[in-house]
């Protein structure tokens, strides 16, 4: 089972392949924001890598990204745990203004079909 390192709140082991705003709020048991509910369309749910960097990026992540001019950052819902990795959260809900996290995201990544290609 690959190790999910959260900056200030320790380290969890995670089912292999799962979504990694899943095991942020089911493992870990964090606050990280997801209010499209993981579809990859609003950047609520942006982690910084401190290691582990997945090297591959889903075509919707990607684009996303670039049209909000955001770099430096990831999104939770297009991640699958499938290595060691460690992060910072950086969109939670504490403090937000939010009045929940977000909308339920499936256990598969989204929006199908998913496309990868390299960063």
């Amino acid at each position: 089972m690959p190790k999910l390192t959260v900056e200030g709140l320790g380290e969890f082991e995670v089912p292999q392949g799962k979504r990694l705003i899943a095991a942020l709020r089911e493992e870990v048991g964090s606050d990280q924001l997801h209010a499209c509910g993981g579809k990859a369309r609003c950047t609520t749910c942006r982690v910084e890598f401190l290691a582990g960097e997945p090297s591959q990026i889903t075509v919707a992540e990607r684009d996303i990204l670039a049209a909000r001019g955001v770099s430096g950052v990831r999104l939770s819902c297009q991640i699958a745990c499938d290595h060691d990795m460690s992060v910072r959260l950086i969109s939670r809900f504490e403090g937000s203004g939010r009045k929940d996290c977000g909308s339920p995201y499936s256990e598969q990544i989204e929006p199908q079909p998913v496309e990868w290609v390299d960063r």
